[in-house]
């Protein structure tokens, strides 16, 4: 191709430059056409850079199969962005394994810090390890990651929330039979909440008031494993007059043995999520309480702590340390509250976290 330039009548260069192909079709191509051009590729470069300097917060969960996980979910991308990151994640439905590949994909995809509810307590050690060796900063969230170099905790209170569950029955039925069900061993925080109980039980046990006739760890998080604990226990025998629950979808499946049993409503029960259907139980006399979560603070928690890792800072309000087994973690735990009966419209739903149709519909 030839390029001419020829001057007009004046003598000057003209604005227009004529380009000739091997065809000797001319292509006029404006000076200022040129300029706009250049401009959007330099804007196309500065917002591919912009996009790259963002903050890349991998957050790895366990399952969204019980209902308040998915608020977990949505609520932390949600403030992830308005902070100015970018949300990478992950859920390993239950499969420890498959989290630990999940980790390093994000690490391959090049995450600034990791964010984790740990499937397994003791396997997500290998996902810490993993960040390490990538300088990869990990929190975990909600749930405590044990024996290993974690950097971060961030949760509720689960021993005070087990102590706001058996307080609050053992103050309306302070003596009886009370049947106690964990969440799974791979999760530390059934070990949490039990204790949280006994901190309560225990005294009034010693006493001869309370007689603990059932007390399991359950396999999942599901309402199944309630049913098929309990139901094993009520086909032999009958004296229970609280349960306490992990959380509510145990709960639900407690209250489907004590249907079959002609007992529900009749047996206290405790929960912990603030979900739909506790909420509902509750208004229809099948569950005596839930424990609301603060799960908007807690993903604006761990977003913020990300967010300011990512930036080189430390992260604020790491005011406390908790023993992982291995090292003291700076942690935030965050304080929960009862929803019964009578507080359903002044927590969960002011807070805006149920709405009252949905409750009372």
């Amino acid at each position: 191709m030839t390029v001419d330039t020829l001057p007009n009548r004046d003598g000057q260069l003209p604005a227009r430059i004529v380009a000739k192909n091997h065809s000797n079709t001319p292509i006029w191509l404006s000076i200022n056409a040129l300029k706009y051009v250049f401009a959007i590729c330099l804007l196309g470069v500065f917002i591919l850079s912009s996009c790259e300097m963002k903050p890349k917060v991998g957050f790895l969960m366990d399952s969204l199969e019980i209902e308040r996980w998915n608020k977990d979910k949505a609520l932390f991308e949600e403030k992830v962005k308005e902070l100015g990151g970018i949300p990478y994640v992950e859920v390993a439905d239950s499969d420890p394994d498959k989290q630990v590949e999940q980790a390093q994909k994000l690490i391959d995809e090049g995450v600034d810090v990791l964010v984790v509810v740990p499937v397994d307590l003791e396997k997500a050690g290998e996902i810490v390890k993993l960040a390490h060796k990538n300088y990869i900063p990990v929190i975990s969230y909600d749930r405590l990651i044990k024996n290993c170099n974690l950097d971060y905790y961030i949760s509720t209170d689960n021993i005070n929330i087990g102590e706001l569950q058996a307080d609050y029955l053992t103050k309306i039925a302070p003596t009886g039979n009370y049947l106690l069900i964990s969440g799974p061993t791979s999760d530390y925080n059934a070990y949490l909440l039990r204790l949280g109980w006994m901190n309560v039980l225990q005294p009034l046990v010693d006493k001869g008031d309370i007689n603990i006739v059932l007390d399991e760890f359950s396999n999942f998080w599901l309402p199944d494993e309630a049913y098929r604990i309990l139901s094993t226990y009520l086909k032999d025998k009958n004296e229970v007059d609280a349960i306490i629950c992990g959380n509510d979808a145990l709960a639900s499946g407690a209250i489907t043995a004590l249907k079959e049993h002609n007992k529900a409503g009749k047996v206290l029960l405790a929960g912990q999520d603030a979900d739909i259907m506790a909420v509902r139980n509750i208004v229809a006399g099948n569950q005596t309480i839930t424990i609301y979560k603060p799960i908007e603070s807690l993903a604006f928690a761990a977003a913020n702590a990300a967010i300011k890792i990512s930036d080189g800072e430390a992260p604020s309000n790491m005011n406390i340390t908790v023993n992982n087994g291995k090292r003291l973690v700076p942690a935030i735990l965050l304080k929960a509250s009862v929803v019964n009966s009578q507080n359903i419209r002044m927590t969960v739903i002011q807070e805006g976290y149920i709405g009252e149709q949905e409750v009372f519909n």
